[in-house]
Order: C-alpha cells, then sequence, then structure tokens
C-alpha cells in the first residue's frame, strides 16, 4: 500500500495509507496558512475600496462647495451691480434672504468677493458674511465680517502685516485698509467684536487652521485692518 507522509496537496492523494477524507496536519497548516493570506488579501482590496469610495466623496463633497460657492459669488456680482446702479439692495436669486452690502478685494493675492447682509451659516455658505451690531462696512468703527476659510477667506493665510485691501461700499465708496494685526483666538472670545473709540477698522474671521480635516473647530483666525484715508 502506497503511503504518503508529506501531504501537500490531498487531492487525490493517502495519509498513511488512507486515502484524504481530510488534509493531513501538515497539509493543514498549509491551507489555514493559504486561506488566512487570501482572507487578508480581500480585506486589504475591501480596505482599499473602502478608502477610495471615502476619498472620492470628500473631494466630490468639496467640489461641489466650491462650485456652489463661485455659481452664488457669480449672481451676487450681478445683485451688487444692480444694487449701485439703483441704490436698493438687490437680492442675487428671488428667495433669498441676504443682499451684497459691500465689495472686498485683495490686490496683491488677486481676490475679489462681495460681502453679504447677515453671518449665519446659510449665508456664509454663499460668500463672506458682515456680522449684524458691527458697523457697516465702510462707516466709523469696527466693521466684523466672517467667511469660511476654504473658500471666500481662504487668502486671509497669505496676508501680513501691511497687506492692503479694499472695500467698496453701496455708496461707491472705496475705501483701503491695511493690516495692522493678525491672531489665532478661541470662538468664545468677543474683543473682535469691540468698537473701537475713532476711526474706521476691518475685522476678518473664519476658522483655524487653515489645513483642518474638519471645519468648525474652537479656534478663530481674525485679521484687523485699519483704514487709510
Amino acid at each position: 500500500m502506497k503511503t504518503t507522509t508529506n501531504c501537500h496537496h490531498c487531492n487525490g492523494r493517502d495519509f498513511l495509507g488512507v486515502e484524504c477524507a481530510w488534509p493531513a496536519p501538515d497539509c493543514l497548516g498549509d491551507t489555514r496558512r493559504r486561506d488566512a493570506a487570501r482572507r487578508r488579501t480581500q480585506l486589504l482590496r475591501a480596505a482599499l475600496v473602502l478608502a477610495l469610495a471615502a476619498a472620492l466623496w470628500q473631494f466630490g463633497q468639496a467640489g461641489y462647495i466650491h462650485a456652489k460657492a463661485w455659481l452664488a459669488q457669480h449672481l451676487i456680482a450681478q445683485a451688487w451691480a444692480q444694487t449701485r446702479a439703483g441704490g436698493a439692495p438687490a437680492r442675487p436669486w428671488p428667495w433669498a434672504d441676504t443682499w451684497p452690502v459691500a465689495r472686498l478685494s485683495a490686490p496683491a493675492q488677486g481676490v475679489e468677493v462681495y460681502v453679504l447682509a447677515g453671518a449665519d451659516g446659510a449665508t456664509l455658505a454663499f460668500g463672506p458674511g458682515h456680522m449684524y451690531g458691527t458697523a457697516e462696512p465702510g462707516d466709523f468703527g469696527n466693521s466684523v465680517l466672517g467667511a469660511h476659510r476654504d473658500t471666500h477667506f481662504a487668502f486671509l493665510q497669505w496676508l501680513e502685516d501691511g497687506s492692503e485691501l479694499e472695500l467698496e461700499t453701496a455708496h461707491g465708496e472705496v475705501l483701503r485698509y491695511f493690516v495692522t494685526h493678525r491672531e489665532v483666538l478661541d470662538h468664545r472670545d468677543t474683543r473682535p467684536l469691540a468698537q473701537p473709540d475713532s476711526g474706521r477698522q476691518l475685522t476678518l474671521v473664519t476658522c483655524w487652521p487653515f489645513d483642518a480635516v474638519r471645519a468648525g473647530g474652537p479656534l478663530r483666525y481674525v485679521v484687523t485692518a485699519q483704514a487709510r484715508i
């Protein structure tokens, strides 16, 4: 009777003179190792597929946000032109509960954005917002503007002390502001809302850090600029 003591592949072979009804001990080890390796490969492939799907979803979400922000600014620009021509606030779309109140630009960074009335979440999805209760953009006092760090206020990270900003009001007045201070504060800190005794101040606020994976953390990046007439 033929005897096989080193069974690597049990199909059609025998173990200790008996046809293999189950793998031999050493063959069982090989089978288990192959099965374990196969499972690891399958798990790795599944993990890679899930990671790729998550990355594509994140990319799609980011692309949608940027596309919405760009399209909104285009419609807001048209509303701004109507406001400047007629003097009365013009809404960028019929159901909008906000309207443009100023145009802000950073010449060195090649940035131009339209500032909307109000700074709630719905408004900031479409552009920088003016915080109610602070000075109107261009007026004497402290005018506080907020926007998202990854869209309209992404350029704040490139500003330096002395950087120039231009603000056009709804009345056609163009003011030049120059950055005087930059700092990171806790979102509960109310000092950026303080009103100065004199002069025209512009305070720009966004989330920080700029490269954060998740938005809405506890820190804010605050840029202060003073007007020069």
